[in-house]
């Protein structure tokens, strides 16, 4: 795809439901006591990918553009599949579906394609063994045979990593579990999507925070067996998909968009604290709290950005430095609350004095692509000075970046990164692989063609 540079967006705009919260949907949604229909649901080939895999476990679904209705069966009450799981893409219905096949008294393979086959599972593999389901995961990768047990024990197990998608594996296991299931996270908190949904079906889910001595703790249990009924759930738009637009308004001045019904979940919108701090000016507007979620409208004014170190000092990670020229620092807590967005951090940071590091983002050699290796490659392509660590990167700024050929290597978080980089840069860019956008964002480049202006 040949992309030219823009002078500015235009626009207001609503987008597909929320990615992260559609696959929890659907999976407690099927694991409900009757029937339960999801509003503006994901269009991502990944939440098709969970629907697919939960008609094969024998979950009646009915799906009309983005409505979708479930008809669930309780838990622990899911049909053996004749043929292999395929989750294609999505390490998201691998990991939180292996928690749900864990309480069942059958086995099922789950496998993906290429790119999901070279992702680790091996974190998911020890606490579910510990509830007594068995998973072969040999080399540590897929695909995973696992065979379950009924009932799972409960267990009280601390996170190796800062995995929202651990956490609510081992949470949707408990649902399956005799006893106190308890999630102790040690990194800040990850996106807590699961557990809003769990209350919204009516599962009593206690959350705590506290601390220990060098390490702020916060921990989520749930009392298993347990029995829910369906429920109709309005799915916000998905801010991870928006952050690419919210991003290429606010470097491009003169720009004027409106994101109406965005999901602003305080786990999810860290990305709006960076930008504020760069100068950008952002509304939210007519926020409220929808299913359990929060929602409301932004609006973004796009402006020549400024050194980002103004950030409150409430804000993680990211106090107030009184040099002018140094760099961003986007670190612990704040890069867990980021990780979606981080490479499109780092383009962002090529164009503020000072430039951008990321560090504690080891987790991003580990997605659909090597991201650090990916985003570090594109932006010296595009005429940016980046330095590559093991757990992260460090660029330069501010550059004006220039045209070049980019690869999104099968990433769509990389693709839609570099579309924005291609917007702001000097002189027309080529991205090969921009298909790879659909996996969560299929409607992202129509989106983005309606609103610029060149």
């Amino acid at each position: 795809m040949r992309i030219a540079p823009a002078r500015r967006l235009r626009g207001s705009i609503s987008l597909p439901g929320d990615k992260s919260i559609s696959h929890r949907a659907a999976l407690i949604a099927a694991l409900a006591n009757g029937d339960s229909h999801l509003t503006n649901f994901s269009t991502s080939s990944d939440c098709a990918s969970t629907l697919h895999c939960l008609a094969q476990l024998g979950i009646r679904i009915e799906r009309s553009g983005n409505d979708v209705r479930i008809e669930g069966v309780g838990v622990g009450r899911l049909s053996a599949p004749r043929d292999s799981l395929d989750c294609g893409n999505s390490g998201s219905t691998m990991r939180m579906l292996a928690g749900v096949l864990a309480g069942h008294g059958f086995s099922a393979t789950l496998t993906g394609d290429e790119s999901l086959r070279a992702r680790p599972m091996r974190r998911i593999v020890e606490p579910l063994e510990k509830m007594g389901a068995r998973v072969n995961c040999e080399t540590g990768y897929p695909p995973l045979r696992i065979t379950g047990h009924q009932p799972l024990s409960a267990i009280r197990y601390e996170l190796p990593v800062a995995s929202a998608q651990l956490k609510s594996c081992l949470l949707l296991a408990g649902l399956h579990a005799n006893g106190r299931t308890e999630v102790i996270e040690k990194f800040g908190g990850t996106r807590d999507h699961t557990e809003r949904m769990l209350r919204w079906f009516g599962v009593k889910v206690e959350t705590v925070a506290s601390s220990r001595i060098g390490a702020e703790l916060s921990s989520c249990s749930i009392e298993g067996p347990a029995s829910f009924s369906g429920s109709d759930v309005v799915i916000p738009g998905d801010f991870s998909s928006a952050a690419f637009l919210i991003a290429a308004a606010a470097l491009l001045p003169g720009s004027e968009l409106e994101i109406e019904g965005l999901g602003l979940n305080p786990t999810r919108r860290q990305l709006l604290a960076v930008l504020r701090a760069m100068g950008v000016e952002i509304e939210t507007l007519e926020e409220s709290e929808v299913c359990n979620e929060l929602q409301g409208n932004l609006r973004i004014r796009g402006m020549e950005i400024r050194n980002a170190l103004a950030l409150k000092s409430d804000e993680p990670a990211m106090a107030d430095n009184p040099n002018p020229f140094a760099p961003l620092i986007i670190e612990g807590s704040s890069t867990a609350a980021l990780i979606d967005e981080l490479p499109l951090v780092a383009v962002m940071g090529t164009q503020i004095s000072g430039g951008v590091v990321i560090r504690d983002a080891r987790e991003l050699r580990l997605k659909e692509t090597d991201r650090i290796a990916a985003t570090v490659a594109n932006l010296r392509a595009m005429g940016a000075e980046v330095e590559e660590y093991a757990d992260g990167l460090k660029t330069n700024g501010p550059v004006r970046l220039h045209g070049a050929n980019v690869d999104a290597y099968g990433d769509h978080r990389i693709a839609m990164a570099f579309t924005v980089a291609a917007l702001i840069a000097e002189g027309e860019s080529e991205l090969t692989g921009s298909q790879c956008v659909a996996v969560s964002f299929p409607e992202f480049f129509e989106c983005l063609e309606s609103m610029v202006e060149r």
